[in-house]
């Protein structure tokens, strides 16, 4: 396994009505050892190349079923110049001619490949492509990183990640609250934080998000599937998602997390979301990294005895009772207020009907208030 995992991101853009062949491209890539955003259904060329820049990946990987390859790619091209990701490699699978892969590679595709291609010759082949991929001039990144370059801003997150704040430079101070989302797993924090960062942003905020992910302790890879939950098809410069590999971390989040923070908050960001993997009771190291720390449940999470226990419910400032549509929420609301000796806020959210995250913003706001 490199040291380093191999970071691509995988897309589907345009009208494709399934994604089971990228899924499991996706799973494959990750038990290669890959690190894999997925970025989901539906996306555009636009929203693929801001996402590619803001995850710093060594390699897009495009999959399209439609026959609309001349006209879409062009388009992935186009963003990606205009991004300033000129060295970034871009790959395309899905139904394609064979008199159209000499065309597309002379536009700038860096390899194709057809539905029969196997799994093990695409892997390598991308293996190879993101090996050229050659590492960065950090001096560049920081002088990027001071203009107030987001591409540069990802890049040194990329450096930080791997070789740490070395030397005598450091990011500047900055002035952000800094807020950990942690809870059980499936409870909903990608969803919930794609909420509330629209939430924040109607107000006017810049919004930061750290979306950590599980490493596979067998293969080293991981498939970072946060991101897909919070984008939409028409990117905010002002919303940045990085998504991140726990390693082999404990506590529910990953390396060199607090130097990552650091570089968002000296960037300019109001607002820092840490959003940890899904967590269980003993999972409290992001008290460490942050200002204020949300719980999250859902309906039927627990009783009154088991929102008492010490550990993960200890370190909340405030919680969020997610999934409020479905059945159960008054009772675990109850439960959870009878267990709490104190009267650190409960708010409810429901992400589907986007409904309680006024409150949820207004309580960051004001805690970005007391932090100035």
């Amino acid at each position: 396994m490199p040291t380093a995992p191999h970071r691509i991101l995988l897309a589907k853009i345009g009208l494709d009505g399934h994604d089971r062949g990228v899924k499991v491209l996706a799973r494959s890539f990750r038990d290669a050892g890959f690190d894999v955003i997925y970025t989901g259904l539906w996306q555009t060329a636009r929203s693929t190349m801001f996402a590619a820049m803001q995850e710093d990946v060594d390699v897009v990987g495009v999959s399209l079923l439609s026959a609309a390859h001349m006209t879409v790619m062009p388009e992935v091209l186009k963003y990606k110049a205009d991004l300033g990701l000129d060295d970034l490699p871009v790959v395309l699978g899905g139904i394609v001619p064979e008199a159209d892969h000499a065309k597309l590679k002379d536009m700038g595709v860096a390899a194709v490949f057809n539905p029969g291609s196997s799994l093990d010759v695409i892997i390598g082949a991308i293996r190879d492509i993101a090996a050229k991929r050659g590492r960065r001039n950090v001096a560049a990144c920081r002088r990027g990183y001071a203009a107030g370059e987001a591409a540069a801003l990802a890049r040194l997150i990329t450096h930080v990640q791997r070789d740490g704040l070395a030397g005598d430079w450091s990011p500047p101070p900055g002035r952000a609250a800094i807020v950990g989302v942690t809870g059980a797993p499936g409870v909903g924090k990608s969803s919930f934080i794609g909420k509330l960062g629209a939430a924040l942003r109607q107000r006017g905020l810049k919004v930061a998000v750290v979306a950590v992910d599980p490493t596979s302790p067998i293969t080293g890879g991981s498939l970072l599937g946060d991101r897909l939950r919070m984008m939409t098809a028409d990117p905010d410069e002002h919303f940045f998602i990085r998504s991140l590999s726990a390693g082999d971390v404990a506590g529910g989040v990953g390396p060199r997390c607090a130097e990552v923070i650091a570089l968002l908050n000296g960037f300019g960001f109001d607002v820092i979301l840490l959003e940890t993997v899904g967590a269980g009771q003993s999972d409290v190291a992001v008290r460490k990294l942050v200002h204020k720390t949300l719980v999250l449940l859902m309906p039927e999470a627990g009783d009154s005895v088991q929102f008492a226990k010490a550990g993960i419910m200890e370190i909340a400032d405030a919680f969020v009772l997610n999934k409020c549509d479905l059945p159960g929420a008054d009772a675990t609301a109850a439960n959870l207020r009878n267990a709490l000796d104190d009267d650190r806020p409960i708010w409810r959210v429901s992400s589907l009907r986007n409904e309680g995250f006024d409150d949820v913003a207004d309580g960051i706001v004001s805690l970005g208030r007391n932090q100035r």
